[in-house]
């Protein structure tokens, strides 16, 4: 059970932001394209230059190793890295449950990442994020290249282990319809200002 504090974070494109996300939360985050969203998570996960402090259950970010902090803030990028050549070289053992759960056969980890669709690819690398075990969650559009089933199956497994874990997650879309599916309070950013229940379409 987690709770993910920003106190005063800021990023080139932010003014300072103020937040917190509870145990088991799901806040979603919107605005338009190039006002901040992917920069904020990526300060939150100490990917990028930043100020101000990120906490998860009193832990101060800049207290801990950066992979120690990467391992409890899971971020889904909207584009994810891969290193090795099959996709079993990107997951540990044990991991056909999720796979089952995002419609991908066990038999997917002796695939080439070169024969992998952007949607299986998506789906893959949220299932590698949360073979981690992760405490929080960072999401990026995680159902932008889905169609209608495989987004419901994202939602689905997103939501199982939010609750399951009591992850706090913050998830960028741009989809409304989304937002007020999967979360229960909805920011903006605006002006390079973080706004709580505005819509931003």
């Amino acid at each position: 059970m987690s709770c993910l504090h920003l106190r005063g974070l800021t990023c080139n494109a932010l003014e300072p932001v103020e937040l917190e996300v509870g145990p088991g939360e799901c806040v979603a985050l919107s605005g338009p394209s190039g006002s901040g969203k992917t920069l904020l998570l990526r300060a939150v996960a100490d990917l990028d230059p930043h100020e101000g402090a990120a906490l998860l259950d009193g832990d101060a970010q800049a207290d801990l190793p950066a992979p120690t902090w990467r391992r409890w803030v899971g971020l889904l990028a909207a584009e994810s890295a891969w290193w090795g050549e099959h996709v079993r070289d990107h997951f540990p053992a044990g991991a056909d449950e999720l796979l089952d759960a995002l419609g991908l056969p066990a038999a997917c980890l002796d695939w080439t990442l070169a024969r992998l669709s952007s949607g299986e690819r998506q789906r893959l690398a949220l299932a590698r994020l949360l073979s981690g075990a992760p405490r929080a969650l960072l999401l990026d559009e995680p159902t932008a290249n889905l169609d209608a089933a495989n987004i419901r199956r994202v939602e689905a497994l997103v939501e199982h282990y939010r609750i399951a874990q009591q992850a706090p997650v913050l998830w960028v879309s741009h989809d409304s319809a989304q937002r007020q599916r999967v979360a229960s309070r909805h920011l903006c950013i605006r002006e390079r200002r973080l706004v709580e229940e505005v819509p931003c379409l």
